[in-house]
């Protein structure tokens, strides 16, 4: 938002510099971004008054302008403006002005016509953009005058980045309103007195949505010349907050609003039978509105609408339709102002795709209370400026929102502030906020907060504003003194950071992706077709929640690859999202929604980084398989692997992982299909798993190693195909929870090509110590014909 400090200081004059204003506000939480003069610099241009002007007699587009510049004589000037004539008052720049971008002006010839100085547009002085004619002065303007102090181009004007919760600072009042809290300088009030009512006309209204509408108000004006000119200090001002001057009818409203921080909108009813009046509803599915800018838009039934005959002619609190846009032959209009409320007008600028400062300012709440007032002060200047007679307010009251009384302890405020502020001075800040207040014996104060206030909803809300204005700069940096208190943590419980730790330990790369995605990753990588829709996403292709962490990394890894990068391993720990009807809302969960915490990796590209130790391999499933391992340490041990099939992976390079026979999780190959989508010359392989099972784990049971010497035994068996390694590792469990039978490791397994039986062989490396005593050569081949026997009898297979 700009204003200009003229602007601002015909409202409220402190005895302090620009930099002391803006730092100020600044620190009272309205931050401003940047001070920048009217127009960049230059020098040498004046008022000048073109007496006359003849055609060039070498160029058709030229002229040739006499011009009074103050000097005593006249001044001949070639021009190529098309709306140069006699008796108009333009800016000149002298033999020798220097011009925005160091422009120097020079005598010279055009097509061998001297000329002597040059008439310029706006956009050559560097005020706006408009560079299709010269710029046209105000009749009243005393030629010779120098351009910047007749147009006070000197001017400061303030760029604000506000926060969405000051709208009732959207306007030069609000801003001077600040201006007085944080200054004590007096506020000067506007007039507010009624107009003349010269007309016996009126227009009824019928409110029919009072979820959308919670006051209406306007007035019939007739009579009105909307070709008159609008003042000149009124179009410094909106072009100094960065708007266009049209007319004198839209400038007036762009004006108020500026000023005011109340958007009003003003209907040409040369159309409208005024006995018939107007309806304001919901819009009705497939309605159709063209806008005063020229677009047409279908209106959706979250969209309020103010109706003739019950045709939408206005999208309440946004924007008019072209059908009662005000223009140069307008003579009678209905000037209406509203109060909107914010929820209903929220997002509907980014659903039609429009600008509107009207509803940047309604869906962050406008004043409700003064609505008449500034009717009455936009009346008047309609009536000075254009003209024309009007007709008496009539002015609804349906739904006001209700302001209740916020509590502060004073004793409460200097705690949470760690500064001693008086009663006083409490009182002085609340008094120059103009908030209705009592304060009790108790120190307590009551107050009730403007209209225009929509911030002021529980004590931390005033503690804030007496921070703000009492001045943060004025609050000492104290170290906090607080009692340390170390709670316990159970060492049978995991924090999910852990996890990220450790994976980041194992050369892995933490990525933080949207929880909203693209609905085709869940068809695709899910094969969920009722996603979790979102009702505003903030990009059409993120549209639905996520059930799955793989969607984010598959993309993150396709886009590393695009860059030439060769390996890649990434994990990311998040939420997802499942529709769970039976999930009721608490302080930690939303009503319908399941929302566990899951833990993924991929990795993709060389499985070492390039060396010339080791021969360069892609990584496999069996790389990311230990990585997780890994990553589980002694949970390990209650892991299953169990080949199935996943929407997102490769049929014979998957699996899915079950802990304690409760699954958490897959992993695997990504698909073949999805990776020609992806554009990969070779398959990531990703894990994902839920770690909400993995929480709780076992303490850590420490044994003494064992002294004695460890023997090795071989054993190759022939095993049916459909045998996996794991039922082997099952059958075994028994005897390795003996004691002896220390480990088991699977190192051939082969298939002999000239075999039509479907089985493989296996071979296993025993590892057999006890604890106490040397194994002899009795027990080992009792152990291993033991094991033989179980395999034989448990699995079927049968000695190599």
């Amino acid at each position: 938002m700009f204003i200009s400090e003229s602007w601002l200081r015909s409202l409220i004059n402190p005895d302090l510099s620009t930099e002391d204003i803006c730092h100020r506000l600044t620190m009272s939480g309205l931050e401003v971004e940047g001070v920048e003069t009217l127009a960049p610099a230059f020098e040498g241009v004046v008022v000048a008054e073109v007496k006359a002007i003849a055609a060039h007699p070498n160029a058709d587009k030229l002229r040739i302008c006499q011009v009074d510049d103050g000097s005593g004589e006249l001044i001949q000037v070639v021009c190529g403006a098309p709306n140069a004539a006699a008796g108009i008052k333009v800016p000149m720049a002298r033999v020798g002005a220097v011009l925005p971008g160091d422009f120097k002006i020079k005598k010279g010839k055009l097509r061998g016509e001297l000329s002597l100085g040059m008439l310029c547009s706006a956009r050559e002085l560097g005020i706006s953009d408009e560079h299709a004619g010269l710029m046209i002065l105000d009749d009243s303007m005393e030629v010779g005058t120098d351009i910047r102090q007749a147009l006070n181009l000197d001017d400061k004007v303030i760029e604000f980045k506000l926060t969405p919760n000051r709208a009732d600072c959207l306007s030069v009042y609000g801003v001077a309103r600040e201006v007085q809290a944080l200054t004590g300088a007096k506020l000067q009030k506007l007039d507010f007195t009624p107009v003349e009512v010269s007309l016996d006309e009126s227009m009824p209204v019928r409110v029919e949505a009072p979820d959308l509408c919670g006051r209406f108000a306007g007035r019939i004006i007739r009579g009105v010349n909307a070709k008159a000119e609008t003042p000149e200090y009124i179009k410094q001002r909106i072009i100094a907050a960065g708007m266009r001057p049209v007319s004198a009818l839209v400038d007036i409203s762009n004006y108020v609003m500026l000023q005011l921080g109340r958007p009003t909108h003003v209907f040409d009813i040369k159309n409208i039978d005024t006995a018939k009046g107007l309806s304001v509803r919901w819009a009705r599915a497939g309605e159709k509105l063209k806008l005063l800018v020229g677009e047409e838009v279908e209106l959706s039934e979250d969209t309020g609408v103010i109706c003739y005959e019950d045709r939408p002619e206005s999208i309440a609190g946004v924007m008019g339709g072209d059908a009662t846009a005000v223009d140069l032959e307008t003579q009678d209009i209905y000037l209406e102002a509203a109060f909107w409320f914010p929820d209903a007008i929220a997002g509907l600028t980014r659903k039609y795709k429009i600008s509107s400062e009207a509803a940047y300012r309604y869906e962050r709440g406008v004043d409700f209370l003064n609505i008449v007032e500034h009717i009455e002060y936009i009346s008047r200047l309609i009536l000075e400026i254009c003209g024309g007679r009007a007709g008496p307010v009539q002015d609804q009251i349906i739904n006001l929102p209700e302001r209740k009384a916020v509590s502060m302890r004073l004793d409460r405020c200097n705690k949470v502030l760690g500064v001693e502020v008086s009663l006083e001075e409490v009182k002085q800040i609340f008094t120059n906020l103009e908030f209705d207040f009592e304060v009790d014996a108790e120190q307590v104060f009551t107050v009730k907060a403007p209209s225009y206030r929509f911030d002021i909803a529980i004590e931390e809300d005033l503690i804030e504003e007496v921070a703000r204005v009492y001045g943060f700069e004025r609050i000492p940096a104290r170290e906090p003194i607080a009692q340390a208190n170390i709670f316990p943590f159970p060492e049978v419980r995991r924090s999910e950071h852990v996890f990220r730790h450790l994976m980041a330990a194992m050369d892995y790369q933490e990525v933080v992706n949207y929880s909203f995605v693209d609905e085709s990753w869940e068809r695709n990588y899910q094969n969920n077709d009722k996603p979790i829709r979102l009702l505003n996403p903030i990009f059409a292709q993120y549209a639905v929640m996520r059930t799955s962490l793989i969607g984010g990394l598959l993309k993150t890894i396709s886009h590393n690859a695009k860059y030439r990068q060769n390996r890649v391993r990434i994990f990311e720990l998040g939420r997802v999202f499942f529709d769970a009807p039976q999930v009721e809302a608490s302080e930690t969960t939303v009503k319908g929604i399941h929302q566990p915490l899951y833990f993924a990796a991929a990795s993709w590209g060389l499985a070492l980084p390039e060396q010339w130790g080791e021969k360069s391999r892609q990584v496999d499933f069996f790389d990311l398989k230990n990585d997780l391992v890994n990553l589980l340490g002694s949970q390990a041990k209650d892991l299953r692997f169990v080949a199935e099939a996943h929407p997102a992976l490769h049929p014979g390079r998957s699996a899915t992982i079950f802990y304690r026979d409760q699954k958490i999780g897959i992993i695997g190959e990504l698909h073949p299909q999805w990776l020609a989508e992806l554009d990969l010359p070779t398959a990531p392989v990703v894990f994902e798993i839920d770690i909400a099972p993995l929480m709780e784990h076992d303490l850590a049971a420490y044994k003494e190693i064992s002294k004695q010497p460890v023997v090795i035994r071989d054993l190759a068996v022939w095993a049916p195909a459909d045998i996996a390694y794991q039922q082997v590792m099952d059958a075994l469990a028994p005897i390795q929870a003996e004691g002896i039978l220390r480990d088991v490791t699977l190192f051939d397994v082969w298939k002999d090509p000239k075999s039509e039986q479907n089985e493989r062989s296996l071979a296993m490396r025993f590892m057999l110590q006890d604890a106490k005593a040397t194994l002899e050569d009795a027990q080992v081949e009792q152990l291993m014909s033991k094991i033989l026997n179980t395999l034989v009898e448990k699995l079927g297979l049968r000695l190599r």
